[in-house]
């Protein structure tokens, strides 16, 4: 391979490897450029190469993707090599064949490469709707809160965080493995939910503590030095949880991601947000980072309102910062919306005093993009279909 043409690989292989891992939607690939490479090279180095960067990397190896994935993954390579090369590649058919002979099991993987070098690997459900939940599986907001938290790491850093509907644990994981909380609080209300969750943090090498209400039960935890935080997961439902169970976290930071899909769970939100103010009196109420996909502008002005309602002292929103994906090559900004009156000043947020509002919060919203867009989450049921996240009829389509 010629000293150009190999320079042109290297820059293709990370972004085969990172939608790969990601189990990104196969539109999304850069299948142009890649035959672009193979017109212009003799050899099958550069596709043995994406062979060992997807099918073969060791991430997938050890903590496999959905079958049906890796199926129409490697059969849309083999078309590609097929359209340009007469000669059949062995390797290309071998990891086929492996895969045909793999039985599709209820649970995946994916695995998002982290800046640090580092990464986050999840098992999810096959199915969007699963055990009557849809928490089973990672929501877009959820990869835009993460890449929000690790650009903004100071949010975070040697604080307590609640995260209220921790889904399949994506967000957390990334701020516990980059943003050094001393301690985080994962949390959900689905026992099949919980569980998973569980196994996602002890997957990804993280150690549960036994009890989230007693932090004095655990004074050899030294946060201020420790290089992982106290992680802890807690079954919370939000209609039902009262003032002293929430007081009992003690968080300096509340985080959601895709909570927001009907009025319902709004309605439920704002009131534990309220709590969580309320029961506090004796210190500052935490800092509330929001993050959703706009599916329903209703649902949307709902939350607004109801938080206007809530901490009138917050007139408004304004844009405070933009999120774009490390997790894989650059996509549609996420917008980070925070009040002008929120509470901890810093350089990303200097806009005013802590004294002025007793709870600040920030709403990041993760764009919804048109079925020709790529996305960062594509669901293993639906991969090749471009409508699937769209049509779908879990809960969340009537956002």
């Amino acid at each position: 391979m010629a000293p150009e043409e190999s320079t042109e690989a290297v820059r293709l292989l990370p972004s085969f490897e990172r939608r790969f891992l990601a189990a990104r939607a196969l539109r999304s690939f850069p299948w142009q450029s890649l035959e672009e490479k193979l017109r212009d090279s003799s050899g099958p180095e550069l596709l043995l190469d994406i062979l060992q960067k997807t099918v073969k990397h060791p991430l997938c190896v050890k903590h496999p993707p959905s079958v049906k994935y890796a199926r129409c993954f490697l059969s849309e390579l083999i078309r590609k090599h097929e359209a340009v090369h007469t000669e059949p590649l062995d390797e290309l058919y071998e990891a086929l064949a492996e895969v045909l002979m793999t039985t599709e099991p209820t649970q995946c993987h994916r695995s998002y490469l982290l800046p640090s070098g580092d990464s986050v690997t999840l098992s999810e459900s096959t199915a969007i709707i699963s055990h009557g939940t849809t928490g089973l599986v990672t929501w877009d907001a959820a990869l835009y809160l993460a890449e929000w938290a690790m650009q903004n790491p100071a949010a975070f850093a040697h604080r307590t965080v609640l995260e209220l509907g921790s889904g399949a644990g994506l967000t957390g994981l990334a701020i516990c493995k980059t943003c050094h909380p001393s301690a985080y609080i994962f949390s959900d209300c689905h026992s099949c939910v919980l569980e998973q969750l569980r196994g996602n943090i002890l997957l990804n090498g993280l150690s549960l503590e036994a009890d989230v209400t007693d932090p004095a039960r655990h004074p050899e935890h030294n946060t201020c030095n420790s290089e992982s935080p106290r992680v802890t997961v807690a079954q919370l439902d939000w209609d039902v949880v009262t003032a002293p169970q929430l007081a009992a976290f003690q968080p300096d930071v509340v985080i959601a991601a895709d909570v927001l899909y009907c009025p319902e769970t709004v309605l439920s939100l704002v009131r534990v947000l309220q709590r969580l103010s309320a029961c506090l009196k004796n210190q500052q109420a935490p800092d509330a980072y929001i993050a959703f996909t706009v599916r329903n502008p209703e649902t949307c002005q709902l939350f607004t309102s109801e938080l206007g309602e809530l901490f009138p002292q917050a007139p408004g929103w304004s844009q405070a910062a933009e999120s774009r994906s490390p997790f894989s090559t650059p996509q549609p900004p996420s917008t980070a919306l925070q009040s002008p009156t929120r509470a901890r000043p810093s350089q990303d947020f200097p806009h005013m005093t802590r004294q002025q509002c007793r709870t600040g919060f920030a709403l990041i919203h993760a764009p919804r993009r048109s079925p020709t867009d790529s996305s960062l989450c594509c669901h293993s049921r639906h991969r090749d279909d471009p409508n699937a996240h769209h049509v779908c009829s879990c809960p969340r389509r009537c956002m």
